[in-house]
């Protein structure tokens, strides 16, 4: 995959129905105040990026550490919806991230974080080993599993999570500086029409 191709891919994660990118917006923000509280002195956990809202979480944030073990298979979920990821269905990268959020809130982050892209690996190393059964199959004849299919499918998945935290800064950047930019004239397709025959 060009670097084109994932700036291309980076760029289709705005293209999605308003109330996802609205859903998209909440989660980057959450997630990226996540990542950078690990950064802390005492790192903070999903819900304490919360507290400033003033909802009292202590209570939720105990009932998830109570929870641990169950909970910890949410960030294994999580890494699984990250590989169901595509150019269409840009959900399951939300979801994968919430579910990692809740493992962290039990877990922690290294822990969550780590078993996500660890089942996100293994899911599509598994896909690899089969797609080489595949190689030589005629796809017209079935349903086959193709080793670069399975590349670049899984190369999607990975662009499309890995820039879910940079969605709300991204956005607020482009709407910050987009009066200030000057955009090139776009350039018209050339229409080939026929030429039509005189007749007379």
């Amino acid at each position: 995959m060009t670097r084109a191709e994932i700036v291309r891919l980076a760029r289709c994660v705005m293209r999605r129905p308003r109330w996802q990118l609205v859903l998209a917006v909440v989660l980057s923000a959450w997630t990226l105040a996540w990542v950078l509280g690990q950064l802390a002195h005492t790192p903070l956990t999903p819900l304490g990026v919360l507290r400033w809202t003033g909802i009292p979480l202590d209570a939720a944030s105990l009932w998830a550490q109570e929870r641990r073990d169950v909970l910890v298979w949410l960030a294994t979920l999580g890494g699984l919806s990250w590989a169901a990821t595509t150019e269409r269905g840009q959900l399951p990268a939300l979801a994968g991230w919430f579910a990692v959020l809740i493992a962290g809130e039990a877990a922690g982050y290294e822990h969550a974080v780590q078993r996500a892209m660890l089942s996100m690996i293994v899911f599509l190393v598994v896909l690899a080993a089969v797609s080489l059964t595949g190689r030589r199959a005629f796809v017209v004849d079935r349903v086959a599993v193709m080793p670069k299919d399975v590349m670049r499918a899984g190369i999607t998945a990975a662009v499309l999570t890995a820039v879910v935290p940079l969605i709300a800064p991204g956005l607020a950047v482009t709407r910050l500086v987009r009066p200030y930019v000057t955009k090139p004239p776009r350039q018209l397709r050339r229409v080939e029409a026929p030429l039509l025959r005189e007749t007379g």
